[in-house]
């Protein structure tokens, strides 16, 4: 039992390396060499390809496929769109930052769906990490048409896309094997994403791509979309959301550090102080919770 904790946390932990280092490495590609809904066409049918071909045939009950294409729509569609035109559009310190709402959003719509109670130190939780995640996106509330403005909401959507996912999604990997769940989704996926972004594919020139270019390309589909989805999908089978939700703290120091080095961006004071807004008001909303994990325990 304590090996299979130990993978189940390795697995989420990689995960959470793999996405820091997206930040920075997507931001390479796209949009000067790509634009971002034509990124994501390449992500979830390379993607979707690459689960059809290493996934055993299991039958699905008829009544689940509406499940899986609404999980679809958040977890692949909504979620990566959002996140890649978001990405394009501000710096990877806020992009990661916002990223740790997750588990607020995650409660929210828990609170929704299944019913949780929300106490009043995750009602506060919420506030500051909503308050946060505002004084971020507008510069301390003094532009709302900054630089990184939409970038940011783009990415705050994708990150209430994602919380939305991952309660919904629970049920039916504890049902399936994860590799049948995650193929349908992005099979799903192919679907929702295909009319926004074939135009932004087709407009590709990709002879202008550098070597590293490829790589990068390479790293976002087999690193970022392949594994991730999978690694997340098989811990899903073992933990609960909230977990996982847990993992996304790491990855603004992260990939704050991998941005720094590699691609020397700044680091203001000011993003430090909202972010720890973020964090003080993810951690009301969870300790309950992880006090709740340690008793049953």
């Amino acid at each position: 039992m304590e090996n299979k904790t130990l993978l189940v946390h390795g697995a989420i932990f990689t995960v959470a390396l793999i996405y820091a280092a997206n930040y920075s490495i997507m931001k390479t590609v796209t949009p000067e060499f790509i634009q971002p809904l034509g990124l994501v066409i390449v992500r979830v049918f390379s993607a979707a390809a690459l689960f059809w071909i290493i996934t055993p045939k299991e039958y699905i009950d008829k009544k689940d496929y509406l499940k899986l294409a609404t999980c679809a729509l958040f977890g692949i569609a909504l979620n990566q769109m959002f996140f890649i035109k978001g990405l394009s559009l501000t710096v990877p310190l806020n992009a990661s930052v916002i990223m740790t709402s997750t588990p607020i959003m995650v409660l929210i719509v828990s609170s929704i769906i299944l019913k949780e109670k929300i106490t009043f130190l995750k009602t506060l939780g919420i506030l500051l990490g909503f308050a946060g995640a505002f004084l971020l996106f507008t510069d301390g509330g003094k532009k709302f048409e900054g630089a990184n403005f939409w970038g940011d909401i783009f990415i705050f959507i994708n990150a209430l896309s994602y919380g939305i996912y991952l309660v919904l999604v629970k049920p039916l990997m504890e049902k399936y094997s994860p590799l049948t769940v995650v193929k349908w989704l992005f099979t799903f996926g192919c679907v929702f994403v295909f009319p926004f972004g074939i135009q932004d594919f087709l407009t590709v020139d990709w002879t202008a791509f550098s070597r590293n270019g490829y790589l990068s390309i390479a790293y976002i589909v087999v690193c970022t979309t392949f594994m991730t989805y999978l690694l997340n999908g098989w811990a899903l089978k073992h933990v609960s959301p909230n977990v996982v939700g847990y993992y996304i703290y790491l990855q603004p120091i992260l990939a704050t550090s991998i941005a720094i080095y590699f691609r020397g961006d700044p680091l203001r004071f000011q993003s430090i102080l909202f972010s720890c807004l973020i964090f003080i008001g993810v951690f009301l909303v969870s300790i309950k919770i992880k006090e709740k994990k340690i008793q049953e325990g």
